[in-house]
């Protein structure tokens, strides 16, 4: 059975954010970022995956579990709850995200406690919160598939099932916060607006070392850059053993696993655009 959360009403700006991926550093620096913008912890959401590629998952986890920040269970979290060997992110057989998710996850499967283990087996799968007269539903990937890669540059059709098969589990809804691709970006469909709030975790490989969150005022929705401690960062994933690629990734902004983008996202666009 799917697991619901309803918010009620939010009142004043939303921090929408993702991913943060273990990395502690950067979950820290949003907490800072979030009082800096008189922003609560009860009007701050995550669209899942507090743990994965970085070398702190325990205490990120226990930061997220601390500051009450309302979250839905992203791939890592179900996969980790039920005891798994994989992360079950969706990638394919073979592919650089594939093969180098063995050494994350497996240490990350090392590191998380039962106890919170127990924790992420009891987050919602599906978010719903009304704010500025319209109502919002936050998944991990899709609905139907929680590791769903859904790109801005994906068929209207696949907006359109989402949407469809949200409804027809809580009900119409005007606007959808997802996470799991980890690109921030905004497309409007003829349903309302798909709001995918980037992760904070992980650059969205664009070649800046600054990740991303949102924030939700009203009709306003703003992308934000995250700085944050990322010499620390890369040096508890490098005394953690986890040196397969991720760890240049929050120096040099781009991912060692651009196979999982599609071939319009890669890198060879960035330089020429």
């Amino acid at each position: 059975m799917v697991k619901h959360q309803d918010m009620g009403n939010l009142d004043g700006p939303v921090l929408l954010f993702g991913g943060p991926y273990s990395n502690l550093q950067a979950m820290d620096g949003l907490l800072t970022q979030a009082s800096k913008l008189g922003i609560d912890s009860s009007r701050m959401i995550c669209t899942g995956d507090v743990v994965a590629y970085c070398g702190n998952p325990s205490a990120t986890t226990e930061r997220m579990r601390d500051a009450k920040i309302a979250m839905i269970a992203g791939n890592c979290e179900k996969q980790l709850a039920a005891g798994a060997m994989n992360c079950g992110c969706g990638f394919d057989q073979g592919t650089a995200c594939d093969i180098l998710s063995a050494g994350w996850f497996g240490y990350a499967h090392r590191h998380v406690s039962d106890n919170q283990r127990e924790w992420m087996a009891a987050l919602p799968d599906i978010l719903s919160f009304r704010h500025a007269g319209s109502r919002y539903a936050v998944v991990h990937g899709g609905y139907n598939d929680i590791a769903r890669f859904i790109w801005p540059t994906s068929k209207e059709q696949v907006f359109d099932e989402e949407w469809q098969a949200i409804e027809a589990a809580i009900g119409p809804v005007d606007g959808i916060v997802a996470g799991h691709s980890g690109l921030p970006f905004v497309r409007e469909t003829s349903r309302g607006r798909w709001i995918n709030a980037g992760v904070i975790g992980m650059p969205p490989h664009d070649g800046c070392v600054e990740t991303r969150y949102m924030v939700l005022d009203g009709r306003e929705l703003t992308l934000h850059r995250l700085s944050y401690d990322v010499k620390s960062a890369v040096s508890a994933m490098t005394e953690a053993g986890l040196t397969q690629g991720y760890h240049h990734a929050l120096e040099t902004g781009y991912w060692p696993s651009e196979d999982v983008l599609p071939c319009d996202l890669r890198r060879a666009v960035f330089a020429s655009g």
